[in-house]
C-alpha cells in the first residue's frame, strides 16, 4: 500500500505531487532570467547579504566605529598638511598618500600641478578610508567583507577623478591641443562601440586578426572531430622529433588560438620549432540545442578521444599532457581518473594556470556563491548556455581600471581608442558555456571542493589527485585575477608526486603569452620532489631565484628531460588508423561565434 504523507494541516497526497510545482518552478526560473539579464547575472540577494552583514555588525560596533571616526580625522589632518605644504613650496613636495603599484590613472606629470595634485591626494585618501571601513568589522564573514570591499572599490572607480573633464588635467590638454575635436571624435567612438554591441558585431580593429588569417596559422591538419572537439596536429618543422608529443587541452571559455597568435608570439608555433610534436584541441563553440553537454562529456568527448587519436597517429604509447585554465582542470580530472584505472599513458602532467582547488579563487569567487548560482542557472535555462558578453561584465570588474575607465578616458574623452591588437582581439572572440556544463562545474568544484576534498566522482566511482604519480609542471602568473598563483600552488598539497612551479610576470593571459624577447618578462622555478616536506607559497617565493626572460625555454627543457631520444616525425593523421586529415588548421569550431 502506497504510504501518503499528510502535513501539519490535515491533507494527505503522494509526495511532491502538487498540482502548482512545475509552474511555480516555470515563473520563479523565467523571473530570475529577467532580472539576471537587467542586473548582468548578478545576483542582487547575493550583495544585499553582504552589506547587511557589514552594516548590522558596523552598527553594534561602537568601538570600530570610533576607530573609523580618528582615521578621518587623521586623513582630513593629512590632507590639510599636504596642502599647506604644497602652498607654501617652491619645489613639489613629498605625496601624502602614493597609489597602490597597479593604479596607474595618476602617473602623467599634469597631475602634480595645483589643484590637480590635491585632488588626486584627496580621492586617494577618501579611497583609503573606504577600504578600511569595510575591514575588520567583528562578526563579518571574510567572504561578505571581501565583497563589501570589491563593490566599495567598483563605486570609487566610477567617481575617481580621472574619469570627468573638470578634475583631469590630461583629458583638459588634449581637448586643448585638439581645439575639442578630441571629444566630438570621442563621440563617434562611443556610438561606434554601442552599435558593435547592439549588433555582436566585433570591437572596431579586431578583424585585422582573424583566425587562419592573421592569427592561428601554424600549418597543420584536423585529423580528428567530433561533436564536442577538432583536433588539429601541427606540421612537423625540424628534422627529429622527441617521441612523445604534446597534447594542449585548451579551456572551452575561451577560444584556442590564444596559444597560436602571431607567428611572433604563437607558444604553438615555437613548440614545433624546439622539435615537438603538437596537438591542439579545439573546442566546439556550444549553442542551445547543447545545453545538456556536461562536464563529463568534456572529459570523454575531449581530452580522452584526443588521447585516442594522438597515440594511434604518433604510435607511441605516452603522452606529455598540457592544460590551461579551466582545461587544466579538466586535465587534472582525467589524470586521476586514467591513474584510478590503470591508463598509464601520460608521461607529463603540465597546468597552466589552472586551479585543482578552489578555497581561494581570488576575487573571481566573488561571484560564486549558492545565490549567485543559482541566479546564472536561471539565466542559462532561458538560454541553454552562458554567454561570453555575461562572462565578460565579471573579468572587466576585476579590472575595471584597466579594461573598462581606462577605456572611456582614452576612447571617449581624448578620442583616442586604444590601438588593437592580437591578444585583444582573441579576447572579443566569445565563446558560450553549456547550461549543464558551467552549472555543474561551479557546484561540484567551485562551491563544494568536491575535487580537493576527495568527493568527486567519474562513472559512479570516487577520484583522487593524490593518484596522479607522473611529473607535474605547474604555471602561475602573479597578477592571476582569475586563477591567482597561491591557489594554483595547492597542487603541491593534493598530489604525492614530483612537482615542478614556475610563477610568471604577467596576468592570467599575457603571463602565459610570453615568448622570448619579450621585454621585461621575468620568472621563478623550483622543483619540488615527492619525497619533501611541505612548502607553503610564500617559502617557494623567498627560495626560488628570479630570472629574466621568457618561461617557455625553461618549460621545454623540462619536457626535454623527461623526453626519449629524437626520431623522425610521425605523418600528419594516419588514415589506415581512422584519422585521416579533414582539413587544414585552424578548422572550423574556432571560427564560430
Amino acid at each position: 500500500m502506497a504510504i501518503k504523507n499528510v502535513d501539519m494541516y490535515g491533507s494527505s497526497g503522494p509526495a511532491s505531487e502538487d498540482p502548482l510545482d512545475g509552474v511555480a518552478d516555470v515563473i520563479d526560473r523565467a523571473t530570475g532570467a529577467a532580472l539576471a539579464r537587467l542586473t548582468g547575472g548578478l545576483s542582487p540577494a547575493s550583495l544585499g547579504a553582504a552589506f547587511l552583514d557589514w552594516l548590522t555588525h558596523l552598527a553594534i560596533s561602537p568601538g570600530r566605529q570610533l576607530q573609523l571616526a580618528a582615521k578621518a580625522e587623521r586623513q582630513m589632518l593629512r590632507f590639510l598638511d599636504h596642502a599647506c605644504n604644497v602652498a607654501i613650496a617652491s619645489a613639489p613636495v613629498k605625496a601624502a598618500i602614493d597609489p597602490l603599484p597597479q593604479d596607474r590613472r595618476f602617473t602623467d606629470p599634469d597631475w602634480q600641478a595645483w589643484p590637480f595634485n590635491l585632488i588626486e591626494q584627496g580621492f586617494l585618501l577618501g579611497q583609503q578610508w573606504c577600504d578600511r571601513s569595510a575591514s575588520a568589522v567583528g562578526g563579518v564573514t571574510p567572504r561578505h567583507e571581501d565583497m563589501v570591499r570589491f563593490t566599495m572599490r567598483q563605486l570609487l572607480d566610477v567617481m575617481a577623478p580621472s574619469n570627468f573633464i573638470a578634475t583631469n588635467p590630461v583629458v583638459q590638454r588634449r581637448i586643448a591641443a585638439t581645439g575639442g575635436q578630441c571629444l566630438i571624435d570621442g563621440a563617434a567612438n562611443f556610438v561606434e562601440d554601442l552599435r558593435r554591441t547592439w549588433s555582436y558585431d566585433r570591437p572596431a580593429g579586431a578583424d585585422a586578426y582573424r583566425p587562419g588569417v592573421e592569427v592561428a596559422v601554424t600549418p597543420g591538419e584536423v585529423v580528428y572531430r567530433n561533436h564536442l572537439i577538432e583536433l588539429i596536429q601541427y606540421s612537423p618543422t625540424t628534422a627529429t622529433v622527441r617521441p612523445e608529443p604534446i597534447l594542449i587541452v585548451p579551456a572551452w571559455i575561451m577560444k584556442y588560438y590564444i596559444l597560436d597568435l602571431s607567428p611572433e608570439n604563437s607558444l604553438v608555433r615555437w613548440l614545433v620549432g624546439q622539435g615537438f610534436t603538437v596537438f591542439m584541441i579545439s573546442w566546439r563553440n556550444p549553442g542551445r540545442e547543447d545545453r545538456d553537454i556536461g562536464f563529463d562529456d568534456y572529459r570523454r568527448l575531449g581530452v580522452m578521444k584526443a588521447l585516442d587519436a594522438v597515440t594511434a597517429i604518433t604510435g607511441h604509447d605516452t603522452v606529455h599532457a598540457a592544460g590551461y585554465c579551466l582545461g587544466g582542470t579538466l586535465l587534472a580530472i582525467t589524470a586521476a581518473t586514467m591513474a584510478r584505472d590503470g591508463d598509464a599513458r601520460l608521461a607529463t602532467m603540465t597546468l597552466f594556470a589552472a586551479q585543482t582547488e578552489f578555497s581561494e579563487p581570488g576575487e573571481l569567487g566573488l561571484f560564486i556563491d549558492a545565490a549567485q548560482v543559482h541566479f546564472l542557472e536561471n539565466m542559462m535555462w532561458a538560454q541553454g548556455y552562458l554567454d561570453s558578453r555575461q562572462m565578460g561584465g565579471a573579468f572587466q570588474m576585476l579590472r575595471s581600471n584597466d579594461l573598462l575607465w581606462s577605456r572611456v578616458i582614452h576612447g571617449y574623452l581624448m578620442g583616442e581608442p586604444v590601438p588593437m591588437n592580437d591578444l585583444m582581439a582573441w579576447n572579443a572572440d566569445g565563446t558560450r558555456l553549456p547550461q549543464a556544463m558551467h552549472s555543474q562545474y561551479l557546484r561540484q568544484l567551485f562551491l563544494d571542493d568536491d575535487l580537493a576534498e576527495g568527493r568527486y566522482r567519474v562513472d559512479g566511482k570516487t577520484i583522487a589527485l593524490g593518484d596522479i604519480r607522473v611529473p607535474i609542471f605547474a604555471v602561475g602568473t602573479e597578477w592571476d585575477h582569475v586563477a591567482p598563483w597561491r591557489s594554483v600552488f595547492k597542487i603541491h598539497l593534493l598530489t604525492d608526486t614530483e612537482v615542478t612551479f614556475l610563477l610568471t610576470s604577467g596576468g592570467h593571459n599575457a603571463g602565459i603569452v610570453s615568448e622570448p624577447g619579450h621585454p621585461g618578462r621575468h620568472f621563478r622555478i623550483m622543483t619540488h620532489p615527492a619525497t619533501r616536506g611541505h612548502l607553503d607559497p610564500e617559502e617557494w617565493q623567498a627560495s626560488a631565484r628570479e630570472q629574466d626572460g621568457s618561461w617557455w625555454p625553461a618549460w621545454a627543457a623540462w619536457l626535454d628531460e623527461r623526453s626519449g631520444q629524437p626520431a623522425p616525425p610521425p605523418g600528419v593523421g594516419k588514415a589506415e588508423a581512422g584519422y585521416a586529415p579533414l582539413g587544414p588548421a585552424p578548422g572550423g569550431y574556432v571560427l564560430s561565434r
